[in-house]
Parts: C-alpha cells; sequence; structure tokens
C-alpha cells in the first residue's frame, strides 16, 4: 500500500521521487497485492500497478537507497542488521510514523534499543508502528491507508523542505 500511496502523492505533488517496496523476510515472495488492500486502494482512488511482487529487500536496494522507511519498529531492526552487512549507513534508517508526526522525527535509535525478546519480524513498537491489518478485517485497511497517507504527505513535506539530498 505505501509505495503505490507515496509513489501517487508524489506525482500529484510535482515530487519526482524513486519508490519501491520490499520487505525484511521471504514468507510473502512472490505474491500479488493483498485483495482486500486492493479494494481499500481503489476505492481511494489510487491505480493499481499492473503487476506487484513481494520480494525481500536485496543488498543493492540497500545501497542504491537515499532513504530506507520501516513500517515497524522490529522490521526497523532487522533493516538496520542488513544494512550493516551490505555496508549501509543507518543514517537513512527512518520509521514510518516519524513522518506523520506520532513519534519524533529521527527518534528511532530509542525504538531500535528495545528488543521484544522474540522475532524482530512479529515484534511491535505499539504506536510506532504502522497497524498491519493482515490478520484482521477489512475495516483494519481503512485504518492502515490513514495513518499511510498522513506518513506520506509529512514525508514529502519533509523531503521539500530538504530533507532527503539524493546521492
Amino acid at each position: 500500500m505505501a509505495e503505490i500511496i507515496l509513489r501517487e502523492t508524489a506525482a500529484r505533488e510535482g515530487v519526482d521521487l524513486r519508490v519501491s517496496s520490499a520487505g525484511t523476510s521471504d514468507e510473502e515472495h512472490g505474491r500479488g497485492l493483498d485483495r482486500r488492500a486492493a479494494k481499500v486502494l481503489r476505492e481511494a482512488g489510487y491505480t493499481l500497478p499492473a503487476s506487484h511482487f513481494a520480494h525481500r529487500a536485496t543488498t543493492a536496494e540497500l545501497c542504491s537507497a537515499d532513504l530506507v522507511l520501516a513500517m515497524t519498529t522490529g522490521h526497523a531492526r532487522i533493516l538496520q542488521r542488513m544494512m550493516a552487512s551490505a555496508g549501509v549507513s543507518a543514517d537513512i534508517l527512518h520509521l514510518w510514523r516519524e513522518f506523520d508526526g506520532t513519534v519524533p522525527f529521527g527518534s528511532i535509535d530509542d525504538y531500535l534499543q528495545s528488543s521484544p525478546g522474540y522475532s524482530d519480524q512479529y515484534s511491535s513498537g505499539g504506536h510506532a508502528d504502522v497497524p498491519d491489518p493482515w490478520y484482521g478485517d477489512q475495516d483494519g485497511f481503512y485504518r492502515t491507508l490513514a495513518v499511510v497517507e498522513a506518513g506520506a504527505e509529512g514525508l514529502l513535506r519533509w523531503h521539500k523542505g530538504g530533507g532527503a539530498q539524493a546521492r
């Protein structure tokens, strides 16, 4: 959802961004957009890509990124390790919720220090995470849409203000 929303919001604002999305595991590899997410996006007026398949983030993607956005604190911890292995500075890693005002900007380190004591893949930072609607009903996708849209708008304000410097 976030890739589609951010790409279209940027285009509507006249901001030229290269946007891509990837996961932190292979468990959804090759799967298309969830039908419930597709329904919510279509209803909100977004254009769905002809093809969109999930994949795990690659070293090449991380090395070429100007900004890496994590949807959850657990995913941020995984991405931090992946980036360290790839020799990529974690300075470009942020939580999506930093851009909607839910978490203070630049506070990701506070969230990365605490570990849930179990899998980072399924851990949560509570309010610092974009809600994962996967295991819930259709209403969860509407809530996630609102959070992602707010984050996309905030990210573009930050970008326009000189926040993201292209490498």
